[in-house]
């Protein structure tokens, strides 16, 4: 049975399953109160989503403790949060937006434009290093007309700027803010308790937050369970109530049938790649880039690392983007072209390479396994090298420490990172910058459509990575776990919604 085929099966198992569940019925009225308990396969390497770019993060704390002028809502719209309302004027060049009154941060401090101001003033500062200087870069003049109006001039039109304000890079901070890595201050719905390291992370209702109504949740805890195994005997003992998402999605088969639990089938952005590092030989030759690209079956790959559940892609734009072109055939799996292709690159032979994977993601182990072997059919001999999450971090993401790796980028408009030379990817192509940038500015919706197919079809050309699928959002909870996001447009297990009906 092809993946596709059986993804159709268990994709209509389980909405059987939802379309007679309470959740889907919509049956109950939220109830207010007690403890939610999630797990989460890794830990955050601190608390700062402006200073740092692990997804984590922001799967703990966006929208629940930190909150931006606007965020992206469960259906992936870009909604009002901070600010209950803007005007857009000049062009697309200049945006006001209007705060919401009676906001207080956590620390009991009102929310005003100031706060803004500094915000936003702080991540274009030199004094702080920031993972995407880019998502504010565009900003030449911030003003505060009164204490709740804020008026942001941009360069010139840009049509991304919207969205990357509702990312975590753009969460809104106390003035004079310290510390915040540590012990978060926003103006979410929870506040921050405590951060026992290799343990958990306590959140707890927050008495002043502006909408009254929520959240329903008392407390919550965000508990860092590393191996899948231990996740699973968690939850169907009880000691958990919810697995944020199921890195081995085979697990999703065999929890549906307890009847005690539930599993949701969502789309993510989460984009799982094997990156590789341009700046090391043999990979700054796009040739050897190709022929990797060839030697992999990703239909094998899919198989044997989701169980079916992901979709194939062809560029590191998400399926669920409306700029999204279908490159996933581009490179059809052909180990005789891509011997051909090593032998053109100097390497007939074949040549040696170290694959690090950061041992917390199932998905990248499972997928590594199968690539070594699908490449060493061309002569590739990969030693799979397993580090933790932190080490990944350090010596992959900040100092390109490595030649092959794999991992899932989660953001919905993550093609603009090659446009970057200096990320982890070390690649370097002024041809993308200039149709990235040009495709920021458009403010006509078709011809920016037709720019990022064309971003899509350099690096699909180029190949400074290889596309290998797009992964399924799996949450498994108790069945009593209510109002939980099914798809995940944004890496954020967002519970400010979420309620228990325990009866």
């Amino acid at each position: 049975m092809s993946y596709r085929l059986k993804t159709v099966l268990l994709s209509s198992i389980i909405v059987f399953i939802l379309i007679q569940s309470p959740l889907a019925a919509g049956a109950a009225e939220p109830r207010y109160g007690g403890t939610l308990r999630v797990a989460l396969p890794t830990e955050p390497p601190g608390l700062d989503p402006t200073t740092r770019t692990a997804a984590v993060i922001d799967r703990v704390l966006y929208n629940n403790v930190f909150q931006g002028l606007v965020r992206i809502n469960g259906e992936g719209e870009v909604v009002p949060s901070l600010a209950s309302n803007w005007e857009i004027s000049g062009g697309g060049s200049v945006y006001t937006f209007y705060l919401r009154e009676g906001v207080r941060f956590h620390n009991g401090e009102e929310l005003t434009a100031e706060d803004v101001e500094f915000t936003f003033n702080r991540a274009k500062s030199e004094a702080i290093t920031i993972p995407h200087p880019e998502y504010f870069a565009p900003i030449e003049k911030i003003s505060t007309p009164n204490p709740t109006t804020v008026r942001i001039e941009l360069s010139g039109p840009n049509s991304v700027f919207l969205f990357n304000l509702a990312r975590g890079d753009s969460v809104i901070l106390p003035k004079g803010v310290e510390n915040i890595s540590s012990h978060p201050v926003g103006t979410g719905p929870f506040e921050f308790v405590s951060w026992k390291r290799g343990s958990s992370l306590t959140l707890t209702r927050f008495e002043g937050y502006y909408d009254k109504k929520l959240p329903y949740l008392d407390k919550v805890i965000f508990e860092f369970i590393g191996d899948v195994n231990a996740r699973i005997t968690s939850l169907k003992s009880g000691s958990i109530d919810a697995i944020a998402y199921l890195s081995s999605p085979e697990n999703a088969i065999s929890l549906k049938e307890i009847p005690s639990l539930k599993v949701l089938q969502g789309v993510t952005t989460w984009e799982v790649i094997l990156a590789m590092n341009n700046s090391r030989k043999p990979f700054t030759n796009h040739l050897v880039r190709k022929a990797i690209n060839y030697a992999l079956d990703r239909e094998e790959i899919i198989e044997g690392a989701t169980f079916g559940f992901g979709e194939p892609i062809g560029s590191l734009m998400s399926p669920t983007n409306p700029n999204y072109l279908d490159l996933s055939w581009l490179y059809p799996h052909d180990p005789v072209r891509a011997r051909k292709l090593l032998e053109e690159a100097g390497y007939p032979d074949g040549f040696k390479a170290t694959l690090t994977l950061p041992a917390s993601y199932e998905l990248s182990l499972r997928s590594g396994k199968i690539i070594a072997d699908q490449v060493s059919k061309v002569g590739i001999e990969l030693e799979i090298e397993k580090i933790s999450w932190a080490q990944w971090l350090q010596r992959v993401f900040t100092n390109a420490q490595y030649d092959l790796t794999i991992i899932g980028h989660s953001e919905a408009f993550d093609i603009s990172i090659y446009a970057n030379p200096d990320y982890y990817f070390k690649y370097d192509n002024e041809r993308l910058r200039q149709v990235l940038e040009r495709a920021e500015r458009e403010t006509d919706e078709k011809t920016r459509a037709q720019l990022y197919s064309t971003a899509q079809w350099i690096i699909g050309e180029d190949v400074p990575s290889a596309y290998l699928f797009s992964a399924p959002s799996l949450p498994a909870m108790r069945k009593e776990v209510m109002n939980w996001w099914k798809d995940y447009p944004i890496p954020a297990v967002d519970v400010t919604e979420v309620w228990i009906n325990d009866q």
